[in-house]
């Protein structure tokens, strides 16, 4: 291996209290994490340690200047129990997109690749497979450089953790649009997977939850018109039979998942317009009985099917879940290739493999 690690298991797994046929997104972590230092473009101390709490300074950079990135993955087994990871390719050059645009180092490919798969292997037993669930990967990468001024930083640490975990969304979901705040703008960050675009956020999604809404449906931040995302999803809209999703124009995230569904959609031959969204092409649709369905997607949510849109103090309903053409088909096509159940037919899903600890554990 280009980069050596040092393994270090836990004394004592926590995987006998974990109840998984009761999992909530996010809230449990596995045995172990993966942890790599960048010092001044130089990878070094590469190493899978159980996981716990990290010593680093308070004066570390990222603490005060938000130089965070992240990206979100998921690991999951096929009916033979073998792990699988899903287009970790995407996910590396993701990654890599937003740390070049947060002046941080790249993370070189052959690193992404073993540390995620000697960290899958090694708590591969962390992996659900109860229906909906799956072992949620989380990447990112700080700024550790203790100086408190704002400058490009040469010290960062990449990390890896893992939590098993139940659906993200139980329920289709209620989005409301807002003209009070913005979330990103041409020439920004919106694109890249940077923690301060969801810090944000959070305030925007409080009184949203508050109306009794699930999410906000962004729109830009100049005339309030041209959709770009839900806050935790790309999205979709079939309007007489046309599935419309808002273009990579740098205010949106390319997402995993986006990718897929529109490589899906294309396959069986429906036509797919990556464009300019305005909100009020979609609420006229809505009016008019032309909107067959909506829905988010994202690595965390999957395929979301969206309930209701509110706009302008103005709400429409979507059509019943059972008349839509196409979320909960591709929701199900695309769990099934994930865990190995369904037919892969673009090569998406990975089998982990172990350089160390296939050696090591036996």
């Amino acid at each position: 291996m280009k980069y050596p690690f040092h393994i270090e298991r836990t004394e004592v797994s926590r995987l006998s209290t974990v109840d998984f046929n009761n999992l909530q997104f996010g809230k449990l972590y596995g045995d172990h994490m993966f942890v790599a230092e960048c010092r001044r473009g130089k990878w070094t101390d590469c190493r899978i340690i159980p996981f716990g709490n990290l010593p680093f300074s308070p004066a570390s950079s990222a603490l005060h200047y938000g130089q965070i990135i992240f990206e979100g993955m998921k690991a999951f087994k096929n009916p033979e129990g073998e792990p699988l990871l899903f287009r970790p390719d995407m996910n590396w050059h993701r990654f890599n997109s937003s740390a070049a645009r947060m002046a941080m180092p790249a993370v070189p490919e052959e690193l992404w690749h073993d540390a995620l798969n000697e960290l899958v292997y090694m708590d591969a037993d962390w992996i659900p497979q109860e229906k909906g669930c799956s072992l949620y990967l989380r990447p990112f990468m700080f700024a550790t450089d203790r100086f408190i001024g704002v400058r490009p930083t040469e010290m960062f640490k990449f990390i890896i953790i893992t939590s098993p975990a139940g659906l993200y969304y139980p329920k289709p979901v209620k989005v409301m649009t807002t003209s009070k705040y913005v979330r990103a703008f041409p020439g920004g960050v919106g694109y890249a997977k940077a923690a301060g675009n969801y810090g944000a956020t959070m305030l925007p999604l409080r009184e949203a939850l508050e109306r009794g809404f699930d999410q906000v449906l962004w729109t830009d931040g100049v005339e309030h018109k041209w959709i770009h995302e839900i806050g935790t999803m790309n999205v979709f809209f079939v309007i007489d039979g046309v599935a419309l999703t808002p273009n990579l124009d740098g205010t949106i995230l390319a997402g995993v998942t986006r990718d897929c569904v529109i490589q899906m959609l294309k396959k069986e031959g429906v036509k797919v317009e990556e464009r300019p969204v305005s909100i009020d092409e979609v609420m006229e649709a809505g009016r008019n009985g032309k909107l067959q369905d909506a829905f988010g997607s994202g690595t965390a949510a999957g395929i979301t099917q969206i309930s209701h849109i509110e706009h302008k103090g103005e709400l429409i309903a979507l059509p019943p879940l059972d008349q839509r053409p196409h979320s909960a088909r591709l929701r199900d096509e695309l769990d099934g290739i994930k865990n190995g159940t369904m037919p892969d037919r673009f090569g998406w899903t990975v089998k982990v493999k172990s350089k160390l600890l296939a050696e090591v554990l036996e």
